[in-house]
């Protein structure tokens, strides 16, 4: 990478309790890895697991592809209502009968006893595959409950990680390649790949170590996307990778008009099948630095273009113990669209 990221690895005290029959409870305070850079692939997708599970597998076998010859990258999962644990044989085939669905079964029509635990029953499918020790790598998927009239704004969501070693050894291409390959098959509405920082604890918990560096360093994005969020159609910020589906590609005017209104270097558009496009913000991901004056014009040329669409506040049901983090927060959302 000609611009390498900073490394960001802070670490801090976990409290943690255990409990067998013979100790009882036993309280421990560790030193972990409490937040880390990394590069974060999101889509989401307003469709449910029926109609999205082949797209998901291929996405996952991408994946596998790209993190092959690298053995610590995978090393537990979970998969709907099972607990954490140590990947094996058997988790695989959790996970791959996950993603082959045999038919068809509305919310609707669900009884209350099933509709009470709707994730045991299969209506709401998720899994998550991880490294151990936070070591950046991740594949989680999440799908929406299938109802005949889906909410509105309703989303699965799919969302891998890779440690930033991984974007400096193999290099921006190889990034942007398996980002395109994960997004061939799926009927996205948007996505996004670029800079991030996973958090051990909320964001708010951990506003006084984040905001040194997401103020001085405008690219990493801190957003942990869920379906939870109901995102719909709406934007979810800018990155460096930006995948566009419908409807907020026509209402753009379509590529050909987007792309007249990008017409500086280093932003690209792509067009892809099915009326979508990538809008890549250079050739590889930058965090920028407001303290040398690298304040990511690219960036702030496509938010202006997209402001309309933007989410306008990812953390708007949180409830905040001190007002100020919430005001921080909403600045720093913003920070494409404020005057430099």
């Amino acid at each position: 990478m000609a611009n390498p990221s900073p490394r960001i690895r802070i670490s801090g005290p976990v409290r943690s309790k255990t409990w067998t029959s013979e100790t009882g409870v036993v309280e421990r305070l560790e030193d972990r890895l409490l937040i880390r850079d990394l590069v974060r692939i999101v889509f989401f997708i307003p469709s449910d697991h029926f109609q999205i599970a082949a797209g998901v597998s291929h996405a996952l076998d991408s994946y596998l592809r790209a993190v092959e010859g690298h053995p610590e990258a995978l090393s537990r999962y979970t998969c709907c209502y099972w607990e954490p644990r140590g990947l094996s044989e058997r988790g695989w085939e959790l996970i791959r009968e996950t993603l082959q669905p045999k038919e068809r079964r509305y919310f609707d029509d669900y009884t209350p006893d099933e509709a009470f635990h709707p994730e045991k029953e299969g209506a709401e499918p998720h899994f998550s595959i991880y490294a151990d020790d936070e070591r950046g790598y991740a594949f989680r998927y999440h799908a929406r409950l299938p109802w005949r009239e889906p909410p509105r704004h309703s989303v699965s969501v799919l969302q891998v990680t890779l440690p930033t070693e991984y974007l400096e050894e193999r290099g921006a291409d190889a990034v942007r390649a398996l980002a395109l390959d994960m997004a061939s098959r799926l009927p996205f509405s948007s996505g996004h790949a670029g800079l991030a920082l996973a958090s051990w604890f909320p964001v708010d918990e951990q506003w006084d170590r984040l905001r040194p560096v997401i103020l001085r360093h405008p690219g990493f994005d801190i957003r942990d996307a869920s379906i939870h969020d109901n995102l719909g159609t709406r934007v979810d910020g800018i990155h460096w990778l930006n995948f566009l589906g419908q409807p907020v590609l026509s209402e753009l005017g379509g590529a050909s008009v987007l792309r007249a209104r990008l017409p500086c270097p280093p932003v690209t558009v792509q067009e892809l099948e099915e009326e979508r496009v990538v809008v890549t913000l250079g050739p590889c991901p930058e965090a920028g630095d407001l303290d040398q004056g690298q304040s990511l014009p690219a960036y702030r040329e496509l938010a202006r273009v997209l402001e309309p669409w933007l989410e306008p506040f990812p953390w708007r049901l949180t409830d905040f113990t001190d007002p100020s983090v919430k005001e921080e927060l909403w600045r720093w959302w913003r920070r494409f669209l404020e005057c430099s």
